[in-house]
């Protein structure tokens, strides 16, 4: 039994139950207070696109796409800059804090994808996508999970990126050359909120997909019962 796993007996019942601590506190801070900034920074972004909603030149001007304002936040350009770059650094600084935990720690292993999860690629797609069996859980998270979590890890340094290349497009022009130029920095960014929300909602399925337990143990650190280590 590993410094992380407990057994527990219900004294009324007298059942026995494992439970893991799968998630640090610092860990459950990141992600809640990231879960937090990706949502105003979403709101926000649209409120700042709404004032020039296309990707073109400024002339002629053509909309895109006419967002409504009750869908989005800061009530104006200037209010929504405001909300954006203040909660932009805290998406960076969770970020970091996150990542650099999972890195001195070797928690990153359980979260995210590294070589030895290849061979579980295609035995959870035929699963979740084909119907077939469901391997047998080994570790907290499968392989597509795991994929998933370093995909979505990967889209958020790439909009910091792209959104450092739209703060300070004087300062960043290597960047904003490398990314095509402005107005396709301008682009990315936008397609990368389109993608983060497609994971969030991926996400959420998944949680519900596998139970309230997973759930609760973003809130408490501890798993109840996890089937990767039933005996």
């Amino acid at each position: 039994m590993s410094a992380k796993e407990v057994t527990i007996e219900n004294r009324k019942t007298g059942e026995i139950t494992d439970a893991v601590y799968e998630h640090p506190l610092i860990i459950r801070y990141c992600h809640w207070l990231n879960a937090v900034a990706l949502f105003v920074l979403a709101g926000s972004g649209l409120q700042i696109f709404r004032a020039f909603p296309s990707f073109g030149a400024k002339i002629p001007q053509k909309v895109l796409i006419n967002w409504p304002p009750s869908l989005a936040i800061g009530g104006w350009l200037g209010g929504a800059l405001q909300w954006h770059l203040t909660f932009a650094w805290i998406y960076i600084g969770t970020g970091l804090l996150y990542l650099a935990y999972q890195v001195l720690s070797g928690n990153y292993k359980q979260v995210l994808f590294v070589s030895r999860d290849l061979p579980g690629v295609w035995p959870m797609v035929r699963h979740y996508f084909l119907f077939g069996p469901r391997p047998a859980p080994r570790e907290a998270y499968n392989a597509l999970q795991k994929h998933a979590y370093t995909s979505v890890f990967v889209l958020g340094v790439l909009s910091v990126g792209t959104g450092f290349v739209l703060w300070k497009p004087v300062q960043f022009s290597w960047l904003a050359w490398m990314m095509g130029g402005f107005h396709w920095a301008r682009l990315w960014h936008f397609l990368i909120l389109w993608a983060m929300v497609a994971f969030v909602f991926g996400h959420l399925v998944m949680v519900v997909v596998h139970g309230w337990n997973n759930f609760v143990s973003m809130l408490t650190g501890w798993k109840k019962d996890p089937e990767y280590i039933r005996r």
